[in-house]
C-alpha cells in the first residue's frame, strides 16, 4: 500500500512543489551552463528502471560535448579536461541531478530508492537481482547514496539497496532523505577519475547522449 499509492502521491506532490520552488535555481544554472561551454543544457540517459524496464534519465550537462560517449568518469584518466568549470560545482554538489524531477513527475523514478543503474552495467544489475532491488522505482538518491556512493564496491551498494527494499517505509524514506542532505553538504563519497576497475564499473556518472 505505501509503495504503490502513498510514496508515489508523496513523490508527485513533493516533486512538483520542488520543481516551483527551485524554478528560479534552475534556470540560472541553465543559463551558467550555456554561457561556461558549448552545447545543450541537458542530456540524457538510459538507466534501468522498476522491474529493469529502460528509459531516459535527465541531467544538467557537466561535461564538454566532445566527453567520450557512456564512459565513466572513474575510467577517465584526465576527468577535469572534460568536465566544465560549472560542472566541477554541479557535481560536488549533486545540483546536476535535479532535472530527474521531471522523471519523478512522469513516474519513472521516485525520490528515494536505488540510484538507476546504466543500461550495460550487468554486474550491478544482476546483483541487485540477489536483493530484488529492482523490483521498486529507482530513486533521486538512496540508502547506498548515503552509505558510501561512489566508493561502495558493486556487491555493497547491491546489498544496501537490497536493505532498503526491506526496510522500505515512511521512516526509511525519512531518514535516506536527511542523510542526504547532510551527504551533500560534506560533498562525500564522489569520486572523479581513474580509480579501481571494481569502482568504475559501478559509476553512474557518465555522459551518454546529448539532449
Amino acid at each position: 500500500m505505501y509503495i504503490r499509492v502513498f510514496k508515489r502521491l508523496i513523490d508527485f506532490v513533493l516533486a512538483l512543489i520542488g520543481l516551483i520552488i527551485l524554478s528560479p535555481i534552475l534556470l540560472i544554472l541553465s543559463l551558467l551552463i550555456k554561457v561556461d561551454s558549448k552545447g545543450p543544457v541537458f542530456f540524457k540517459q538510459k538507466r534501468v528502471g522498476e522491474n529493469k524496464n529502460l528509459f531516459n534519465i535527465y541531467k544538467f550537462r557537466t561535461m564538454k560535448i566532445d566527453a567520450p560517449d557512456d564512459a565513466p568518469t572513474h575510467l577517465l584518466d584526465n576527468p577535469d579536461f572534460f568536465i566544465t568549470k560549472i560542472g566541477k560545482f554541479l557535481r560536488k554538489t549533486s545540483l546536476d541531478e535535479l532535472p530527474q524531477i521531471i522523471n519523478i513527475l512522469k513516474g519513472e523514478m521516485s525520490i528515494i530508492g536505488p540510484r538507476p543503474a546504466l543500461w550495460n552495467q550487468d554486474d550491478l544489475i544482476i546483483a541487485r537481482d540477489k536483493y530484488g532491488a529492482n523490483n521498486i522505482y529507482p530513486g533521486l538518491t538512496g540508502w547506498a547514496q548515503i552509505n558510501g556512493r561512489d566508493e561502495l564496491e558493486i556487491e555493497d551498494k547491491a546489498r544496501l539497496d537490497g536493505e532498503y527494499v526491506k526496510k522500505i517505509g515512511i521512516s526509511m524514506d525519512i531518514k535516506c532523505f536527511f542523510g542526504t542532505i547532510s551527504s551533500v553538504l560534506k560533498s562525500g563519497g564522489v569520486v572523479e577519475g581513474r580509480t579501481t576497475e571494481s569502482n568504475s564499473e559501478t559509476s553512474n556518472r557518465t555522459e551518454e547522449k546529448i539532449i
